[in-house]
């Protein structure tokens, strides 16, 4: 009976990934969502239109292969399918991307290059890793929400936005999902939004995608320090649950599995003033009220190995929503979370201004400081939160995209997600 079981004819569906022939004797590697298995074919163990099939197939054609599993050290898998048949459902025509390809030719075959061995790794990473942000913030009492990606004002900045005809008037691409996460943490406390965020910069660093997806907790009756002590501990989720669960996948990519297991907190925290002295230590010019562009973000944290807090940010450069710091009015309540090993900001988040009257003069202030004008009548409805039961509250945005660029020590965020929207790159 045990051998019986052992040699149970199974149905296997997958892709040819690579093939090769020797006598009578046929080896397909096949590429199924479990992995890679070698499927061994032997001319005289199969019926004529079987090995007829395997003869005419082709890298990348689809197949159905019926026959049992034998362990074999030999098999990139340790496993082999000794076939007794196979069927034949797609012929693929040869494959356009063979090795050594331009960077340029992967992404406009994008839609074909998913199927590489190291882009299916980080896709299932990718995946796990969404996994477990939900799974962490669902544990913690928060609750998902769903926001209109579709704006009639911006939700940070109010620049380098994507504008859109919304019959017949002016509307945005969404920035940031936060004005209305701040909306219903006043009905559930706790909340999140993981959705699609868009930004028009015009730029070409490793780190930037004109579209990302966009991982926004709000949290009422949060200050800037508890908010920091979440997201440590979120980050650090993420990287022990990767470990735990996904071995296999770290090591296809050649991640130190080592070093995912000491992002534990608590991370170093220091003022944006201590960051600009560190700078100006290593050789960079700074002046204080300078924002941090990528050479500074990798500099301040190249020899870092758990990401870093900086903190108390000047307001100046900082979006009108974050409170002004009443020990050190130059500041605001804030801080970026930055990855080690020069990955850059992973996180942005800040206390928010509660209280109606302060938020009023905020917004003069930024008025009267960048001669613009805010347009009261598509945030009334925003600013009108302060008017009923407000309390403190906090927040911060990831992007998924620069984390799971770091947490896999990619090159580029391109390969962080499937179809990578940048500056020069609209298709596939």
């Amino acid at each position: 009976m045990e051998h019986q079981a052992a040699t149970k004819k199974k149905r296997f569906k997958g892709w040819i990934h690579r093939k090769r022939h020797s006598g009578g004797v046929m080896f397909l590697v096949l590429r199924k969502n479990e992995g890679i298995t070698q499927v061994v074919i032997k001319k005289n163990a199969v019926d004529e239109e079987s090995w007829k099939a395997a003869v005419d197939s082709t890298v990348e054609s689809s197949v159905e292969v019926e026959g049992y599993e034998k362990s074999d050290a030999r098999s990139p898998s340790g496993m082999d399918i000794i076939a007794s048949r196979l069927r034949l459902v797609q012929r693929s025509e040869p494959f356009p991307i063979s090795e050594y390809q331009s960077t340029e030719l992967l992404l406009d075959k994008r839609h074909l290059w998913l199927r590489s061995q190291r882009m299916i790794q980080i896709m299932k990473a990718r995946s796990a890793i969404l996994r477990y942000s939900r799974s962490f913030l669902d544990r913690k009492g928060f609750y998902e929400i769903s926001p209109p990606l579709i704006t009639e004002a911006g939700g940070e900045t109010g620049a380098d936005l994507f504008e859109i005809e919304y019959f017949g008037k002016k509307a945005y691409m969404t920035e940031s999902s936060q004005l209305y996460a701040e909306a219903m943490v006043f009905s559930l406390g706790k909340v999140y939004s993981l959705a699609p965020s868009y930004r028009a910069e015009k730029s070409r660093t490793t780190k930037h995608l004109a579209e990302y997806w966009h991982l926004e907790p709000e949290m009422a009756h949060y200050d800037n320090a508890k908010s920091m002590r979440l997201q440590e501990e979120l980050v650090s989720s993420i990287a022990q649950m990767l470990v735990k669960h996904n071995g296999e996948i770290l090591e296809s990519l050649g991640v130190d599995r080592k070093w995912l297991v000491g992002i534990r907190p608590p991370f170093r925290r220091i003022s944006y003033t201590e960051a600009i002295e560190t700078l100006n230590e290593k050789g960079i010019r700074k002046e204080w009220g300078d924002d941090l562009g990528s050479d500074d973000e990798k500099a301040l944290t190249a020899e870092e190995e758990k990401p870093i807090f900086v903190y108390n940010w000047p307001k100046g450069i900082k979006p009108f929503y974050m409170p002004v710091d009443k020990k050190d009015t130059r500041t605001v309540v804030c801080s970026d979370m930055q990855a080690p090993r020069g990955h850059g900001e992973i996180i942005g988040g800040s206390e928010r201004i509660w209280r109606l009257d302060e938020l009023i003069e905020r917004m003069a202030d930024i008025e009267r400081a960048k001669g613009m004008k805010f347009d009261i009548e598509k945030y009334g409805w925003w600013i009108d939160l302060r008017r009923y039961g407000s309390v403190p509250h906090a927040g911060f945005g990831l992007g998924m995209e620069r984390l799971i660029k770091w947490l896999l020590d990619l090159e580029h965020i391109r390969d962080a997600i499937p179809f990578p929207r940048m500056i020069n790159r609209l298709r596939p």
